[in-house]
């Protein structure tokens, strides 16, 4: 039975929202697990269509490290002399450039998550911070052939380090960077997404990072500047490196101080990172 032009309608506006509103917070976690098939199947198509690129494949993320690690031992080992002193320098060295590599790739990755996709966030809907998380599981599937090859050059260099129990501090270890890394990368893409330049400041900020956290020289230098030490000791990359050497190379247990300023740092940053990235959702798909 047709309707007459003139007769009122009545439309219940029950369970309707407007198209794009951003969901609660809970509910957005929610979403953002269900995307989690979507997460790993990009971060692995990711991972192939980069070794497809280059000659070499996944074999590129074992030498940049190694070529990284033998420039630092060449200047700072060799030509100015930051080794002495330091127990096992070479493995010292390994350490540091490999681990410190691992959050400064995941979290510059994170952070242009969004406008590296800008055609996909325009074109599609979807939880925003599946790229973000998508990037970081990415650098991390990236940095499980590396982390293998730092142990074993840790155990084949001499002097040849011992397994010991310790060895396995290094789970909960890369599972706290790992935190820090995403949290630090939702917190950062927000702004990146606004700003692009944005993105310069952070190359500054990881190369801020890469003096403060003793990547290539040791901390005892620094024992008559206190406030120095306090800013390393507070930095959460530091703390990263330091519990991985005394677990890996030195055979003692790590300062408790250094698990608890790591653990603070990523459980606040992917707190607030995900809360201030959020609190933008519906922002990332607007022209700029």
């Amino acid at each position: 039975m047709a309707v007459p032009i003139d007769t009122a309608v009545t439309v219940h506006r029950t369970g309707l929202h407007p198209v794009g509103r951003r969901p609660g917070f809970g509910a957005y976690l929610v979403s953002l697990w269900r995307y989690r098939h979507f997460i790993a199947f990009d971060s692995r198509s990711r991972i192939d269509g980069a070794q497809a690129v280059n000659a070499l494949g996944r074999l590129w993320s074992v030498l940049t490290p190694v070529l990284d690690g033998a420039a630092y031992f060449f200047v700072f080992g060799v030509l100015l002399g930051t080794g002495r002193g330091v127990p096992n320098f070479v493995a010292y060295l390994i350490v540091g450039v490999f681990l410190f590599r691992y959050s400064s790739q995941a979290i510059r990755a994170g952070a242009r998550a969004i406008v590296a996709n800008q055609t996909v966030v325009n074109a599609f809907r979807f939880p925003r911070a599946t790229l973000v998380v998508a990037a970081n599981v990415k650098a991390l599937l990236e940095f499980m052939t590396t982390f293998v090859v730092m142990v074993v050059l840790v155990l084949l260099i001499p002097p040849m380090e011992e397994i010991t129990w310790r060895w396995l501090l290094l789970v909960p270890l890369l599972l706290l960077q790992t935190l820090f890394n995403i949290g630090a990368s939702l917190l950062l893409a927000r702004y990146v997404a606004r700003w692009a330049d944005v993105a310069n400041l952070i190359n500054f900020g990881m190369r801020l990072l890469l003096y403060m956290s003793a990547v290539f020289f040791g901390v005892q230098r620094f024992e008559g500047l206190p406030l120095i030490l306090t800013l390393m000791y507070l930095n959460p990359l530091y703390c990263v490196l330091e519990i991985a050497r005394d677990s890996l190379l030195y055979g003692v247990d790590p300062d408790p101080m250094r698990w608890i300023v790591l653990s603070a740092w990523a459980l606040v940053l992917v707190v607030v990172g995900a809360l201030v990235f959020w609190s933008a959702e519906e922002t990332y798909g607007e022209a700029r």
